[in-house]
């Protein structure tokens, strides 16, 4: 379980803001409450990481910058919509990056990088790309068309269900192909 939640703590830490906005917003129901939020924990983030003497990452500061911008359009324009989007914009930009051969090396372990085929992992990180980009068309469809507190819920609700079955999915696969992968060594392997 350790385990999973290591593999977990990157992709966590890259989307705090927008986790954080769209968790207050469908708790409390108030956008400017949950746009706040996103703003400020994106900034104590950023802040945080400098402190410690890092830089911050592409993905941090793409999230912060949603939040800030389409945030901010929502507050000025009195219209939540800009906020509802948010999740698209973000959605189809991450899924975009996705798209290029290798993303995923950054979030997975040496063993996992030793043990799978590049192919395995080259696949796994498309799959992503097409979950997110199934997930920015669903979201811009619930955005434009169901309303604010529906959209709060879908938000809440299917978005993470769908990232974490296929995270779960994808971390049993890989770790059940490192174990048989380490258990079967190459020179016990039939010759051909």
């Amino acid at each position: 379980m350790l385990d999973l939640l290591k593999a977990f703590r990157p992709l966590a830490v890259d989307f705090l803001s927008t986790i954080v906005f769209v968790a207050v917003y469908a708790v409390t129901g108030n956008i400017r409450v949950g746009i706040a939020a996103g703003i400020v924990i994106g900034i104590g983030q950023i802040a945080s990481i400098f402190w410690r003497g890092r830089r911050p990452d592409l993905m941090q500061w793409a999230s912060l910058a949603l939040v800030a911008v389409l945030g901010s359009a929502s507050l000025l324009t009195h219209d939540p919509r800009f906020a509802m989007l948010k999740p698209s914009v973000g959605a189809f930009a991450i899924a975009c990056v996705m798209l290029k051969r290798g993303w995923m090396a950054r979030y997975l372990p040496a063993i996992v990088k030793e043990n799978v085929a590049a192919g395995v992992l080259v696949a796994w990180g498309y799959v992503w790309s097409a979950a997110i980009f199934a997930l920015a068309f669903a979201n811009l469809f619930v955005a434009l068309t169901l309303g604010p507190k529906i959209w709060a819920w879908y938000t809440a609700i299917v978005p993470i269900s769908v990232q974490l079955g296929l995270f779960l999915a994808q971390y049993a696969s890989l770790r059940w192909t490192v174990r048989r992968n380490i258990h079967t060594p190459m020179s016990a392997a039939p010759a051909e």
